[in-house]
């Protein structure tokens, strides 16, 4: 009946429906056609393919969508990203799984995207294109950038300088250079730094040509050092040193800029080979040390500020960019100052007068004790030499002993104007430090700032009358041995004097070794053979009074009727002659006179019993 009415309504014959049908159908007319046609339509749907859908309905929190399978599958609205779904809306899926336990399908939209993204990643980009992207999440080492894919930024590659915190980049949309795509692991590592310093190596290029010195130009501080800022000047960095920051003192950059402040600078020099620009801050404004020996000329007294102290002095700030620096040698005419903290603090305000000043340095000469009388200058006329004063002793030297006679005021006592007499090797043989002394004024040196004074000369000089009239040539005097060398023996004849009995002088014989003769501490009795004013020396001998000794024992009782021939000369020795010096019949030699020199035709007196009985050898006297 059906085929009937479709023949006579559309003026078909049974051959032209019969064509029609084959057409449609094709292979499912034929036996098993559509089971045929069943598997392949299955093997059209594999597991990790992307198929299309629709949207049938939506369920709760999923998206029924239909993919032309038996079974429909599901897919969560999270994977829409928050877009809005609609019934009918046709939507790209992975098939995870043909069936699940409850028979649907397993649909991923996210998974399809990321797929297709990929593709068209890596058919639209290579290696070394440039890709736009938002920063999505921090992971370890670096950053995930979307570029259409997740796609890895490392910490290293964020900026030129690595950011403390790359965290700060999340949500961002920046520019970077793709590194490295592996198709493989679907990998691509992206730069952002490769791209600034490209970016900026260019903008350089084109700055350093355009650069010239005494232009002003924009910058922003990027990193802060002890020494000084480097700033930004729009494709190349510029030192601006911490000495050029301002006029005044800085004690660190981070006193006048900071990180990303926004700077108009100076260009002051440009190093066009090794690409360094030098920048300046203070040259915006005129420089204080114009006219400035005109502001304080050489000689005038100013105030200043206190503002650093070095152990070499310290820096005075007289205005805003101008310092001046008070040597430790220029705080005070007397006092000798150490450390400069003994006498300014940093703060204080003080009175200063300017000594020097060179401009081209930048450098200013300032001295504390010229604005005082030098009190040298009244020394000369307030202590001339023979004044006598009353000092304290300040310091002990080597060489002598420091008084000071005034504050301020100190003289030398030398070791050898201590005593007329006594030797003295050290000062605290005789002085003691912080002890009162009385001295006289030797010398004044002005110019040197020297006082010379002296101890002994307050008592008149011994060896000019005392000594010469008690140590008489031919006095036998007593003293006590101080010291035996191998040249002779020092004699302490009284406290401070001393003199030398030569080992010549010990016996008659040859004496290798005085101390066979005498020992340090033993008292003795000596003759005085000379006294030495000009010297200041005493010459002393033993065996001379040896000598007088012997002769005293064997003197006869009586005197002779004729006079008794002069004793023969011993050994090393002078005649002893009594009246004939007076008379000045013989020479004087070491105080002694000497027996005239007798012609041989002259009637020669007998010899005495007492030169019969020694027996001495004729020999001239040792001299």
């Amino acid at each position: 009946m059906l085929k009937s009415r479709i023949q006579r309504e559309y003026g078909l014959n049974d051959v032209d429906i019969d064509q029609e049908v084959s057409a449609i159908f094709g292979k499912a007319q034929e036996p098993d056609g559509l089971k045929q046609l069943y598997e392949e339509s299955i093997k059209a749907f594999e597991t990790g393919s992307v198929v299309a859908g629709r949207v049938v309905r939506v369920v709760g929190s999923e998206a029924i969508i239909d993919v032309g399978f038996k079974s429909e599958g599901s897919v969560p609205l999270e994977e829409f990203d928050g877009a809005k779904v609609e019934v009918g809306q046709q939507v790209d899926v992975l098939l995870e799984a043909v069936e699940d336990e409850s028979g649907l399908v397993i649909l991923s939209k996210r998974k399809a995207d990321r797929i297709k993204g990929w593709e068209r990643v890596l058919t639209q980009y290579h290696e070394g294109d440039v890709v736009k992207g938002r920063v999505s999440r921090k992971i370890k080492g670096g950053l995930l950038v979307d570029i259409g894919v997740p796609v890895f930024l490392p910490a290293s590659q964020v900026d030129i300088r690595r950011p403390a915190d790359v965290s700060s980049y999340i949500g961002q949309e920046i520019s970077c250079k793709i590194l490295k795509i592996d198709a493989d692991r679907r990998n691509i590592v992206v730069s952002r730094r490769r791209l600034i310093e490209e970016e900026r190596e260019q903008a350089k290029r084109n700055l350093l040509s355009e650069m010239k010195v005494g232009q002003m130009r924009d910058g922003v501080v990027k990193n802060i050092a002890d020494f000084g800022a480097f700033v930004d000047l729009g494709g190349i960095d510029g030192l601006l040193h911490i000495t050029d920051m301002a006029w005044g003192r800085v004690g660190h950059p981070s006193e006048v800029v900071s990180i990303d402040q926004k700077l108009q600078i100076k260009i002051l020099s440009i190093d066009r080979e090794k690409e360094k620009v030098a920048l300046g801050l203070k040259q915006k404004s005129a420089s204080p040390w114009h006219n400035i020996e005109v502001r304080y000329a050489i000689g005038s007294k100013v105030k200043g500020e206190v503002v650093n102290i070095t152990p070499y002095g310290a820096f005075v700030k007289l205005e805003e960019g101008i310092e001046g620096l008070v040597h430790v040698s220029e705080m005070s005419w007397t006092k000798r100052i150490n450390h400069p903290s003994e006498v300014v603090n940093v703060g204080d305000e003080i009175e200063v007068v300017v000594l020097a000043i060179d401009k081209g340095k930048q450098e200013i000469s300032l001295g504390m004790k010229q604005t005082e009388v030098n009190p040298w200058t009244l020394v000369k006329e307030k202590y001339p030499p023979g004044t006598i004063v009353d000092g304290t002793v300040q310091n002990l030297a080597n060489y002598g002993a420091f008084i000071e006679i005034e504050e301020g005021i100190d003289g030398l006592l030398h070791v050898t104007d201590m005593s007329w007499t006594q030797k003295v090797g050290h000062p605290s043989e005789v002085l003691q430090k912080g002890a009162k002394v009385k001295c006289v004024v030797l010398s004044v040196d002005q110019d040197k700032k020297r006082v010379a004074l002296g101890l002994k000369q307050l008592e008149e000089d011994p060896w000019e009358r005392k000594i010469p009239e008690k140590y008489v040539a031919g006095a036998i005097v007593r003293g006590k041995v101080t010291k035996v060398t191998n040249f002779g023996v020092f004699v302490e004849l009284e406290p401070g004097l001393e003199g030398l009995l030569h080992v010549s002088e010990l016996a008659d014989h040859k004496v290798d070794n005085p101390e066979e003769i005498v020992k340090p501490g033993q008292e003795l009795d000596v003759k005085v053979l000379r006294v030495d004013t000009d010297e200041r020396k005493i010459g002393l001998s033993l065996k001379r009074v040896q000598w007088a000794a012997e002769e005293q024992q064997v003197a006869p009782a009586e005197a002779p009727a004729q006079p008794a021939a002069k004793p023969a000369p011993r050994l090393g020795g002078i005649q002893h002659v009594e009246d004939e010096a007076a008379e000045g019949e013989g020479p004087v030699l070491f105080g002694t006179t000497l027996p005239p020199v007798r012609r041989e035709d002259e009637e020669q007196p007998p010899p005495s019993q007492e030169s019969q009985d020694e027996k001495k050898p004729e020999t001239p006297p040792d001299a």
